[in-house]
């Protein structure tokens, strides 16, 4: 199996799905990531050709992504990438686009995020007292990191300091 690294700029279409297996959990979604391109016509922009592809994500990034990234969002993801051959119900060969992920993250272009990191022993850091209160659970008996961010507030354009104009400006380049 030939593996190549790739970095990929799309939309999630499906939510991460958790799964346990023997050698660890793994977090997969599924992505799509099309090209724009000029219409030869002047008539503004038109979307190319999509490319799909299953994201898969073991050990702390899988824990990182099943809490932080939700179908409708627009992610980073890198990592190798590799074709996965298979027969359909019909008896047809198929082949899909698989990532496994060493990195993933928001497109900051088109969207505001909240960050509640966590350092090497496990327990959140955040910046506010409620942040600081939710990684305080970290680590009390039963209580995981996911439950610790579920019980953190919504983050609203209000919060950020500055007024934004535009929170998802437009992709098109200026000319």
């Amino acid at each position: 199996m030939f593996e190549t690294s790739m970095t990929v700029v799309g939309n999630v279409i499906t939510d991460p799905i958790v799964r346990r297996t023997a050698t660890g959990d793994v977090c997969s979604f599924r992505m799509a990531s099309n090209s724009r391109r000029r219409n030869p016509d002047g008539d503004g922009w038109v979307d190319d050709k999509t490319l799909y592809l299953t994201v898969s994500c073991w050990r702390r990034l899988s824990s990182g992504v099943a809490a932080s990234v939700e179908k409708g969002h627009v992610v980073i993801a890198s990592g190798n990438v590799h074709t996965s051959e298979y027969v359909n119900r019909d008896g047809e060969r198929r082949a899909t686009l698989e990532m496994n992920a060493a990195h993933v993250g928001h497109d900051l272009v088109r969207s505001i995020v909240k960050v509640c990191g966590f350092p090497m022993d496990g327990a959140l850091v955040g910046s506010s007292d409620e942040d600081s209160d939710a990684a305080e659970e970290v680590g009390a008996a039963g209580t995981t990191v996911e439950d610790a961010v579920a019980g953190l507030p919504p983050v609203r354009a209000s919060d950020v300091d500055e007024e934004i104009a535009d929170p998802v400006p437009s992709m098109e380049p200026a000319l």
